[in-house]
């Protein structure tokens, strides 16, 4: 069996050990989770600002976006981070961190779809604002879902004898036991324990990829041949990247990061609806939690860019001569002329696993081109366009590249990072199901054990339906690319205006989303292959127009309600009529805490960059570059820490 071959017993006690602790944990949990609907949605308030920074760091340390960011930093060196300034550079903690999470927290709503009544009041636009953000999420949590699938199957399959779904299924069915009981609580205790073991990945990954490295030129030859990128040693972004097959639309490279620099802050300045914030005692552990969360995602990079560099060692010794997999492709399509690129994984899995239920002809070939020995690793990374796979890069280098009982410590530490993303995924949409839509429209006097059953349900309901939409999928970065770009655009619009405009009212975002999402899912549907940039300019165009014509069409907000949010939240932005209204005092307060918020952010922004490009350039042995970049990244920090940090209140800016 393929799994023994790759796991020893050591590995699976580790694993068994995992389970068991995971599933302990979970109903151990589940009499906190069900006293009350607070208590299963935001840990009742009372969650420690500490445990929900780790836990969010847990949550967005995902498996399937590390393999995407890892292949990333496996053709572009540390300039990959760049690409991810689309998302998975977390960048929106910046604002998070700065207001955009106080502002959510003052409400006191548990979720975000109870916030638009919050915003635009209990009548038919704040209702139907609550309803399309439930709609909102749902949709979102089943594309993010198909994406935790197919890139934990993707992962999952290098090392076991089955197909990516199948795998993926004894996945999910794991992560959805353990969720439906524990809710919330679980999601921040397990993530806790999790992110211990994560660490120890971190831990080790980085030091053998630091000692694998003996200079910066070595690495930066080595990369060149099995790249061909000259600059990958390099952290500054050049405009035209040298990307291979399958990737050649991110060549322009600074384009592509000032595109994605924009849509990040726009997106990012419309966030903070997450339960941590929602879950926050005061608008300082906002602030910490946000901090701390950043700070610990740092460790990220250092694992991922020690990933890419084992990756190119081993892609260097394992398959020299590149036209070797190339020819391979040609074998594979040639006797399966029209098998597609969401089918490609489920059929290398097959070949490399099980060679024994294809044809010996084309197995006799495939040993021929790449060899007998190793001719099964290979296999498995090879792409649907004859290159290596840059997304197999990830599962490839732990097959390869790290000893039995270390193997399935890693192992276990990239699938806890896939069940913390889905657990938090997951909670935020059943959440909102419940108390947005079951509990307001279906069944308002429902007991809490109804409910509770209600979210279990939910959950089962969001798992199948990720499913189905995963099997439509060509590959992680395809998916990932349309989430952040596509449908992100959607809700990109309404997200912002509710908070700067006053005039921005329930109809308004209403049939802003609608319209938005209409055209991410028509786009998807009729042109999945669109450019990342085409799709949000024509998905933010379409739901700009239907936000401002919803807006002017339908009445504006109730003054009462508009001036009960105003006066809890103080937003920035145009909200003059409003602000007029306070005393001068009241005035000059809030006008200094926007004024240092706003100061703050390129601070923030430089130091979060540099504090994820630091460490890269150290494992890389860059010294030039590491200077630089630590550098930098202390006077982000001296100017956060001056305009910002010393500026937290002991709580609250204003009284609950």
């Amino acid at each position: 069996m393929i799994a023994m071959k790759y796991f020893g017993v050591l590995d699976y006690i580790f694993m068994a050990i995992y389970v068991l602790v995971l599933v302990g944990l979970g109903f151990y949990l589940r009499r906190l989770a069900s006293r009350s609907l607070d208590n299963y949605i935001v840990g009742g308030r009372n969650l420690p600002w500490w445990a929900m920074g780790v836990s969010g760091m847990a949550n967005f340390f995902d498996l399937t976006g590390t393999a995407v960011i890892v292949s990333f930093l496996f053709l572009l060196g540390p300039q990959g981070l760049f690409i991810e300034f689309r998302g998975g550079a977390v960048l929106v903690l910046v604002f998070m961190m700065l207001w955009t999470g106080k502002w959510h927290r003052r409400s006191g709503c548990l979720t975000g779809a109870e916030w638009n009544i919050f915003r635009f009041g209990d009548g038919w636009g704040g209702r139907f604002a609550q309803q399309m953000s439930v709609f909102a999420t749902v949709i979102t949590t089943i594309g993010m879902l198909a994406y935790l699938i197919v890139g934990a199957g993707s992962f999952l399959s290098m090392f076991l004898p089955y197909t990516p779904m199948q795998c993926s299924i004894v996945l999910l069915i794991l992560a959805t036991l353990y969720n439906m009981v524990s809710g919330f609580y679980g999601v921040v205790i397990t993530d806790m324990f999790q992110v211990s073991i994560i660490m120890a990945a971190v831990i080790y990954m980085t030091v053998k990829a630091f000692m694998t490295v003996g200079s910066s030129a070595e690495v930066s030859a080595i990369a060149m041949q099995v790249t061909q990128n000259p600059d990958w040693i390099s952290a500054l972004p050049k405009w035209c990247a040298h990307m291979p097959k399958g990737y050649e639309v991110y060549k322009h490279l600074t384009l592509f990061m000032s595109f994605y620099l924009v849509r990040t802050i726009f997106g990012g300045m419309g966030t903070g609806a997450d339960p941590r914030y929602f879950g926050a005692r005061n608008d300082r552990e906002c602030g910490l939690l946000s901090l701390l969360w950043t700070s610990l995602m740092a460790f990220r990079w250092p694992l991922m860019i020690g990933v890419a560099v084992l990756g190119l060692y081993t892609v260097h010794e394992l398959c020299p001569d590149a036209s070797a997999l190339t020819r391979a492709g040609e074998l594979v399509h040639a006797q399966y002329p029209d098998v597609s690129k969401p089918e490609w994984g489920a059929l290398v899995a097959g070949l490399s696993n099980t060679p024994e239920q294809y044809s010996s002809g084309l197995i006799a070939g495939l040993k021929t081109t790449l060899g007998a020995d190793q001719w099964m690793e290979k296999m498995q990374m090879l792409s649907y366009e004859g290159t290596v796979n840059p997304e197999k890069i990830l599962p490839a280098v732990l097959l390869l590249g790290v000893a039995k009982g270390m193997r399935g410590i890693l192992v276990i530490a990239l699938i806890a990072a896939a069940l913390s993303t889905f657990g938090s995924t997951v909670n935020l949409a059943t959440g909102m199901l419940v108390n947005d839509f079951y509990k307001k429209w279906i069944r308002p006097k429902a007991s809490t054990r109804e409910l509770i059953f209600a979210s279990w349900a939910g959950v089962v309901v969001l798992v199948v339906c990720g499913t189905l939409f995963s099997v439509t999928l060509k590959s992680i970065n395809d998916v990932w690319g349309w989430l952040m770009m596509g449908l992100g655009a959607a809700f990109l619009v309404p997200s912002f205006l509710r908070l700067y405009w006053w005039r921005f009212n329930g109809g308004g975002c209403a049939i802003g989303s609608i319209v938005g999402l209409i055209a991410a899912l028509v786009q998807r549907v009729v042109a999945p292959n669109l450019n990342e940039i085409y799709q949000f300019i024509f998905t933010l165009g379409i739901g700009l127009a239907g936000s401002i014509a919803g807006t002017l069409l339908t009445s504006p907000t109730d003054p009462e309600v508009l001036n009960f949010f105003y006066m809890k939240t103080r937003p920035f932005g145009v909200w003059g009529h409003l602000k007029n209204s306070l005393p001068e005092d009241e005035r000059k307060k809030m006008t200094a805490e926007h004024v240092y918020d706003l100061v703050s952010t390129p601070f923030a922004l430089l130091w979060q960059t540099c504090l994820f490009l630091a460490p890269m350039m150290f494992v890389i042995h860059n010294w030039p570059g590491f200077a630089w970049t630590l550098g930098l990244c202390i006077f982000g920090w001296v100017g956060l820490y001056f305009f910002w940090y010393r500026k937290l209140p002991a709580a609250n800016f204003y009284k609950d």
